[in-house]
């Protein structure tokens, strides 16, 4: 189980990464269309991770992972049902998941600033807890 350990503290280090390169959130409003595109990439890449995250410990629980249409939102359910992640949690991943959903699936042209300052502003915070939920999780392996 080590090596989920080294794997979880791997992708870690990456959104760690990933929050180092956001804008402060006083900033967004002075931001290009070009570069609100890239913070909202940041984003993205910052629920990418969540979720390689959860797969890792799900798997390494014994678990199964969800294989259906919507399989992004059966995973935050299935970690909250398996105590990996608090419901408090889960609650702000999912406006996160919406997001990566949305980015996904639009055009940049079509990212609110507003959107994405109240992500940006949050998103420490979100990380934070996260992080917390996951450590404990990751004593039970």
């Amino acid at each position: 189980m080590a090596e989920v350990h080294e794997q979880v503290e791997a992708e870690l280090e990456n959104i760690e990464r990933v929050l180092a390169e956001l804008p402060a959130n006083d900033l967004l409003s002075k931001l290009s269309s070009l570069e609100i595109a890239g913070v909202a990439a940041l984003i993205h890449n910052f629920y990418n991770g969540i979720e390689n995250i959860l797969k890792l410990i799900v798997i390494s629980s014994g678990k199964t992972l969800p294989d259906s249409p919507s399989w992004h939102r059966d995973l935050v359910t299935i970690a909250t049902e398996n105590n990996i992640i608090s419901e408090s949690t889960a609650k702000e991943l999912r406006r996160y998941l919406a997001f990566r959903h949305f980015f996904s699936h639009s055009y940049s042209f079509e990212l609110d600033k507003k959107r994405i300052s109240n992500l940006v502003k949050d998103i420490r915070v979100i990380f934070d807890r996260f992080r917390y939920d996951i450590n404990k999780a990751l004593e039970k392996i």
